[in-house]
């Protein structure tokens, strides 16, 4: 370690770069822009004097670069940094922090901000044609309905002290993106390396979520215990692996039905008590329901509740602070760690299970295996049809892939409208192995797999892509990434020739308007383009397949190319929009 005295003074970029280490910040996700001049020479002179600093990887766009953090932190929990330019760094990532801020993933989102000096007053001072046009009125405005904080640094002075307080922020509960702007002049100021506290975690760190109020879930225990059709909806429950636990043991506990509606983060899919991604026909009759970790259980235009059920929400934020107008039912909100409330409230079932109650509830469970074994032999029966030449079946497509996958594969979907054969033909048998951005903003799979590679190279991560999602993905620059880092991963690019969100919306507002008379949908895209190539020229391996018996080769061979270390792109031809 570097021994200070009084008179060794450092560039602030040197007290950042030391201080996201001490934060747990192990890579910095890039897209460098030129008011990052002190943070790069920064990087080179610690790294020539043997001083610790973040690992640089280098991302050929800011959505690639944010992504890929979101990627890491779904894995590991840990946030990271994110260094992009400014305002049109910050722009181009805006995207991407909706979709982590949604998806409750923290992450360090800096970047630089034009110099305010114009004539060489300060080090750092304005020498470029971009750093008077890239000044806008509110930087921060870009991405400030999607981060928790904001926070332009005025000093070195306390970089430190705002690394650890940004930290915090991100990892408290419900967790998600925060955001520095770091002005060049700031970065380039010297200060005594006395001068610069570091902050211990055990004083300023992230602040645990805690259990329920008694009261309440004694409430919640009694209309479970008395209860004949009780649901649980989730959306995020397989974001934390206790949480799932939990769901399975009250589950098993009360006779409970488990569903996922808006899947985000998978809970484990091969339980009993696990009945699929359709809340709805058990919405209408059930008596009580438990909305855990869960944004939109349900489409009120399509689903009426049945008026008499008692509703509890569990969750993190069971107002929904950045959604006000979130209008689900609840009679009782239980806010707090959805996996801790799940864990007290089971202790307080099994406790208070009165006389027959366990003999209801095994009749209850012989009633759900049956009717799980009915869904299965559906789905099934819908992977039977391989479709025909140029229109592969995507069912067929799916339950092809899940014969290959392993239980730690991580499965992004970008499918869209090819979603719905995806989650029924793939069940994933961990929590958090099913993958989609809670956001919506399409492009996030692509980086997200990168990142998860990056974490946890033992497993394989498959990107599945509609083509109209695949251009949002920055191919090239994920790709170029893969490729420079050697993190190989699975693409599948379900191509049905367009934006088939954008047709069924259309058809839906208008069921029998002038676009469906005149198939004019303003959706469809070119259908002769080639993605298999896209991957070659990145030196990844690519195909194509249109005939559904060439489904499983191809599939094996793009995966042999992922297990030797190239990424791999599958170009498929499924159904046409």
């Amino acid at each position: 370690m570097h021994e200070t005295t009084s008179n060794d003074t450092r560039a602030t970029a040197n007290f950042l770069l030391e201080g996201l280490t001490e934060i747990g910040v192990d890579y910095l996700f890039c897209n460098m822009g030129t008011d990052h001049a002190p943070i790069i020479e920064e990087l080179a002179r610690r790294r020539e004097c043997g001083e610790k600093v973040p690992q640089v990887v280098r991302c050929p766009h800011e959505n690639t670069a944010a992504h890929m953090a979101a990627g890491y932190a779904l894995v590991t929990g840990k946030g990271q940094g994110v260094l992009v330019h400014v305002d049109v760094g910050t722009a181009n990532t805006s995207m991407a922090m909706h979709n982590l801020f949604r998806s409750r993933l923290p992450v360090l989102l800096m970047a630089g901000k034009a110099p305010f000096t114009a004539s060489g007053e300060l080090p750092g001072t304005r020498d470029n044609y971009v750093h008077y046009i890239q000044e806008p009125f509110d930087q921060g405005s870009l991405v400030r309905p999607f981060v928790k904080w904001e926070w332009t640094l005025p000093s070195g002075i306390v970089v430190k002290e705002a690394l650890r307080r940004a930290h915090a922020c991100m990892q408290s509960e419900p967790r998600g993106p925060v955001y520095l702007m770091l002005p060049r002049e700031t970065l380039a100021e010297h200060w005594p390396a006395t001068s610069i506290r570091s902050y211990p975690e055990e004083q300023f760190g992230p602040l645990p979520a805690g259990g329920a109020d008694p009261e309440r879930l004694q409430r919640v225990a009694e209309r479970l215990l008395a209860a004949e059709r009780p649901i649980l909806i989730t959306s995020f429950g397989g974001r934390n692996r206790r949480t799932s636990d939990a769901i399975e043991r009250l589950a098993r506990l009360a006779g409970i039905r488990v569903f996922e509606s808006n899947s985000v983060n998978n809970i484990s899919h091969e339980f009993a008590h696990f009945c699929g991604f359709d809340p709805a026909p058990a919405i209408r009759e059930a008596d009580v329901g438990l909305l855990v970790d869960t944004d939109v259980p349900w489409f009120s235009r399509d689903v009426r509740p049945h008026a008499g059920t008692y509703w509890a929400q569990i969750d993190i934020d069971v107002m929904k602070s950045a959604s006000p107008m979130w209008s689900f039912p609840a009679n009782d909100r239980l806010q707090g760690d959805s996996a801790r409330i799940l864990e007290q409230l089971a202790d307080v079932v099994e406790n208070a299970a009165p006389h027959g109650f366990r003999e209801r509830v095994d009749a209850r469970n012989a009633q759900i295996a049956q009717e799980r074994e009915r869904r299965l032999r559906q789905v099934r029966d819908k992977a039977a049809d391989p479709g025909r030449a140029g229109e592969i079946n995507p069912h067929h497509l799916f339950a092809e892939l899940g014969k290959r996958l392993r239980p730690q594969d991580i499965v992004f979907n970008e499918a869209v409208r090819n979603s719905p054969a995806l989650n029924a033909q793939l069940p994933r048998p961990l929590p958090g192995t099913l993958v989609r951005v809670a956001g919506g903003g399409l492009g996030a799979s692509g980086g997200m797999a990168l990142g998860a590679r990056l974490a946890d190279p033992t497993m394989m991560p498959v990107q599945i892509v509609g083509d109209g999602s695949l251009y949002f993905n920055n191919p090239c620059s994920v790709l170029a990434v893969s490729d420079a880092y050697k993190l190989p991963f699975l693409t599948i690019v379900v191509d049905n020739g367009g934006w088939s969100a954008v047709k069924e919306s259309t058809l839906r507002v208008y069921p029998q308007g002038r676009a469906k008379k005149h198939e004019a949908f303003e959706a469809e895209l070119p259908r002769n383009a080639d993605f298999a190539k896209l991957a070659e020229a990145f030196g990844a391996h690519g195909e194509r397949v249109e005939e559904p018996a060439g489904v499983g080769a191809a599939l094996d061979r793009c995966i042999q190319a992922v297990q030797s270390g190239r990424s791999a792109v599958l170009h498929a031809k499924v159904v046409h929009i």
